[in-house]
């Protein structure tokens, strides 16, 4: 017997162990549906790949062409269809077209070409379509709640299942969208878009995502004063009418769909920080912008230490821009150096210094949101020393420094020359988006410390050339991107198959862990710190992995049997993860079949339940 047959015969006993479980990927799929309508269901539509016998089963004879294709072949086809189209927006509009036909032709479309197609899906490409939202609109997807019919909220959510159906909800109020501000209703496709990559990425079943958009009125007067504009036509609500629509939609969300996760993302930055705080101790939720950030800046900065032989515990970090993204970074680090070194959190935080545009923090820096008054530093201790970011590398000797200020080459040759004189690899990290902010460009980094800086981006950029090797030989070192979506699938993932009723500190730091550990940079320093979109589902069970046990070992898991042991947990995830392949479908008839099978999820609900 072949050893493929036999790793075939053992993956198939693996599989048949698990595939009791309800979100098994394993076997055929019930099917209730027939002729158009099963063409018409995106989640169960093959298109040319229908087979002889599902199309004798299913009524589809004369509704097809009649050469079967493979999967292969349409990806073929739609990736040649995917080419033409003339610029990124318009490839953008085609993804979407595809996605409301045909699910596994559209994710695996992408995972094909997951790093060509990244930034068209999402960002930037994604951002130019949500302000083009109104403009391009052909058919809606998604929740649209109103902040003004607050008593129809529980209903309108009711309308897209039954409390098992839905696994992850990505919520946001269009406030604050990818770097391009208020974009009122057009908020929803961010929703969409960390969906598709919450599914492509991490496995999460996209028939049981709900996208949701609170309107609450925009700000954007260009939008106002569009007579195609599709959201609510006036400013933007705030206050104690802004919690209580924010309050209404959780608790709704929370007893329509009990097991499902929340995601906050692109609030506003004076809502985003303080609405996690107030829902994080109460429910499973996350939010991408303070938590994410701050969990793939820890894993860069975990992987740089790896090289530079230097202990968590011991370093000391400038975190230049103070806003949402810097603190959220910082307190990430700060509670991995508390428990790193055995000590408290803000013990921790006096190895972190925050500047903004006026310097360095300080008790008398005005005016301090509650976050950033963690960090200030007595303003009598610093009354006499310069608080500029040149001063303060000169001051701190800083190991890593860090970018979120959206300002522009501030990190200037003599600020980097003057780090590296105190300390041998110094770890910097310009992470302020699109690449026209970047603080400084890994090539200038590089140059400016002989090849020694450890350099992670917040956009992609190319490999640098230098003659940092032996002797003087020329290198190239690639440059990692710190970016998010290696880390929040995974996250979302452990949570959702482990049915976690919180998200903890513990969790968020053992997914840093997770991606550090797949850091290429960890077996040849001139490979990126960061693992790459490319490889992302791996990272993600890695890091769903480590979520799961650090959820364990703080008792928040309330799904049952769920394995302990390394190898056989990682097989229990991947069973559970969503691949875009075509399974065969299983004709059932409808008394028999399940709300799966009758293609109800997330188009069939309970709205007349609702009291």
């Amino acid at each position: 017997m072949s050893h493929s047959k036999n790793s075939r015969d053992g993956q198939h006993q693996k599989a048949s162990k698990l595939s009791h479980l309800p979100l098994s990927t394993n076997g055929p799929l019930e099917c209730a549906l027939k002729g158009t309508v099963l063409l018409n269901h995106p989640y169960f539509n093959k298109g040319s790949a229908f087979t002889k016998e599902e199309r004798r089963d299913f009524a589809l004879h004369g509704l097809l062409p009649q050469h079967i294709q493979t999967l292969e072949q349409q990806v073929q086809r739609a990736y040649e269809q995917y080419c033409s189209q003339p610029n990124d927006l318009a490839k953008n509009t085609f993804m979407t077209s595809m996605k409301e036909q045909n699910e596994v032709l559209f994710y695996r479309l992408l995972q094909d070409h997951l790093e060509e197609m990244f930034s068209v899906v999402y960002t930037p490409t994604e951002g130019e379509a949500i302000q083009n939202y109104s403009r391009l609109f052909r058919r809606p997807e998604g929740v649209f709640l109103n902040i003004n019919d607050m008593d129809s909220v529980k209903r309108d959510l009711a309308q897209w299942g039954k409390a098992e159906d839905i696994d992850y909800i990505v919520v946001t109020d269009g406030e604050e969208i990818l770097g391009i501000g208020d974009q009122g209703c057009g908020g929803i496709l961010i929703s969409i878009a960390k969906l598709v990559l919450m599914t492509i990425c991490g496995g999460i079943h996209p028939n049981r995502v709900l996208p949701v958009v609170l309107d609450c009125g925009t700000d954007n007067e260009e939008l106002l004063r569009d007579d195609l504009y599709l959201g609510l036509r006036q400013k933007r609500v705030r206050g104690e009418k802004y919690d209580e629509f924010v309050e209404t939609f959780v608790k709704a969300a929370r007893e329509l769909y009990p097991r499902a996760y929340i995601h906050f993302e692109d609030f506003g930055l004076d809502n985003a920080r303080r609405l996690l705080e107030r829902y994080r101790p109460k429910i499973p939720c996350f939010n991408d912008d303070v938590q994410g950030t701050g969990c793939v800046t820890l894993a860069a900065i975990m992987a740089g230490l790896h090289i530079s032989k230097q202990k968590l515990s011991d370093i000391r970090m400038v975190v230049f821009g103070a806003g949402t993204a810097g603190v959220g970074i910082a307190d990430h680090v700060r509670d991995a150096i508390a428990a790193d070194a055995d000590i408290s959190p803000e013990e921790a935080g006096k190895q972190i210094w925050l500047i903004d545009k006026h310097g360095l923090l300080t008790s008398k820096s005005e005016p301090l949101s509650d976050a950033q008054k963690k960090y200030a530093k007595s303003h009598d201790d610093w009354a006499d020393k310069k608080t500029d970011l040149l001063g303060m590398i000169k001051e701190v000797k800083p190991h890593v420094l860090i970018g979120t200020s959206t300002k522009p080459k501030s990190f200037t040759e003599e600020i980097v020359r003057e780090m590296e004189k105190h300390v041998e690899r110094p770890i910097i990290l310009p992470l302020s988006n699109p690449t026209k902010l970047h603080e400084a460009v890994p090539e200038d980094l590089l140059n400016w410390t002989d090849g020694k800086a450890l350099v992670a981006t917040g956009s992609p950029f190319d490999p640098v050339k230098g003659p940092w090797g032996k002797d003087g030989k020329e290198i190239e070192i690639e440059v990692a991107e710190c970016n998010n979506s290696v880390v929040f699938p995974g996250i979302g993932l452990g949570s959702v198959l482990s049915r976690a009723n919180r998200v903890t500190d513990k969790m968020l730091m053992a997914a840093s862990k997770g991606v550090a550990e797949m850091g290429p940079a960890l077996k040849d320093d001139t490979a990126p710190l960061l693992p790459g979109v490319g490889v992302v589902r791996d990272v993600s069970v890695r890091v769903a992995r480590r979520v799961i046990l650090a959820a364990m070992e703080e008792g928040v898991v309330e799904e049952k049997d769920v394995p302990t042991k390394e190898e056989d947990l990682d097989e229990w995830i991947r069973e559970q993860m969503w691949d875009p392949v075509y399974r065969p479908l299983k004709y059932v008839e409808g008394d028999k079949a399940s709300r799966g099978a009758k293609g109800h999820l997330r188009v069939l609900g309970n709205p007349n339940d609702v009291e």
